[in-house]
């Protein structure tokens, strides 16, 4: 991303949110991701200078209008492409969130997680304004990781590792994609780090699907997974792997 000037480059916004933390969430989804997920439904996230350059007061203006409907446990949410990518603003809006008592949840891959300075500052200030996060951990074995997204899996356990170090509370999630993300070995091998860490307070399976197909044929990107006949996995698949991860049945 650019340099900060004041604004974060914005994808879109939705305004009841119901799959992404806990209660009614306003989503906002933030430009730009640098990894390359074979089964991503947002590839138009990917780039990083498409979208609406917006403020944090014009964000929050937005979600307080539907304030209302979050009751206790509702909030903004903010997801993307990947939001640590815009680490300037996703503090100032989180910082703003919280002086309007308005509770905050960061949806995230972890991919640009580094503890050199002066990134790493800004993330441990983050923490301080960030009420929960949702961590997807696309696959537990680091070459199988490179192969589904061609990125290292080494940061983001790195990044579990220190949210559970600061008792931040975390929602594990992972995407069940038939053949790249569903072997039983590596399942086992996830439950196996998620039991090390202390913050654990949900795991969700999230069964791979089709409707963003259209996008990837729309922006000319090769689809793999289409090209293969993969298909969303099967209901014992998914019970399957929601007992070997400890997730709600």
């Amino acid at each position: 991303m650019t340099e900060y000037n004041g604004k974060g480059l914005v994808h879109s916004v939705e305004s009841f949110g119901s799959a992404d933390g806990p209660g009614v969430r306003f989503m906002i989804f933030l430009q730009g991701c640098n990894m390359r997920c074979r089964y991503c439904h947002n590839p138009d996230t990917w780039a990083g200078k498409k979208g609406e350059w917006m403020s944090a007061d014009e964000l929050l203006d937005k979600a307080v209008k539907y304030k209302a409907y979050w009751k206790d446990n509702g909030g903004i949410t903010v997801s993307g492409g990947e939001a640590l990518l815009q680490i300037d603003f996703l503090l100032e809006l989180f910082k703003k969130a919280k002086k309007r008592g308005i509770n905050t949840c960061l949806d995230t891959s972890c991919n640009p997680f580094t503890r050199e300075e002066s990134w790493f500052a800004k993330f441990e200030e983050l923490m301080q304004y960030t009420d929960l996060l949702l961590v997807d951990i696309k696959e537990i074995d680091n070459e199988k990781h490179k192969k589904l997204t061609g990125c290292t899996n080494e940061n983001i356990l790195d990044m579990c590792r220190y949210l559970s170090d600061i008792k931040k509370p975390v929602w594990i999630r992972h995407v069940l994609v038939p053949g790249w993300s569903d072997f039983d070995e590596d399942l086992h091998a996830l439950r196996s780090f998620i039991d090390t860490l202390d913050n654990v307070e949900k795991v969700e399976v999230l069964p791979y699907h089709t409707l963003g197909t259209f996008k990837w044929k729309e922006l000319g990107i090769k689809n793999v997974l289409e090209e293969e006949g993969v298909k969303p996995p099967e209901e014992d698949r998914i019970l399957n792997a929601k007992k070997i991860l400890g997730a709600e049945l």
